[in-house]
């Protein structure tokens, strides 16, 4: 994917999509993405659903220690635009 790519916009399909996808079993989780989503939804990136998206591939209680600051990424989660995306969930915990 080129630079430019990353950077459009997602479409209201695939962001619908990437929301059916953010669903997860651990309350805490949800709550974090719901404020995420509120605050960012209109704005997200193409390169910004990807990265969201390996951090979905996470098990619920790993997710969670990352979202609350417990452990910070690492191997193939050390990437620039997971670490954008994680400082984008954990400052949903401010409010809005």
């Amino acid at each position: 994917m080129d630079a430019n790519a990353g950077d459009a916009l997602l479409d209201e399909r695939a962001l619908s999509k990437l929301r059916w996808r953010c669903r997860r079993g651990l309350l805490e989780n949800d709550l974090f993405i719901e404020k995420f989503f509120a605050r960012h939804e209109s704005g997200l990136t193409v390169s910004q659903a990807e990265a969201l998206g390996v951090l979905m591939d996470l098990s619920d209680n790993d997710l969670l220690d990352l979202l609350l600051g417990r452990k910070n990424p690492e191997g193939e989660l050390a990437r620039d635009d997971v670490t954008q995306v994680l400082g984008m969930l954990r400052a949903a915990r401010l409010p809005v």
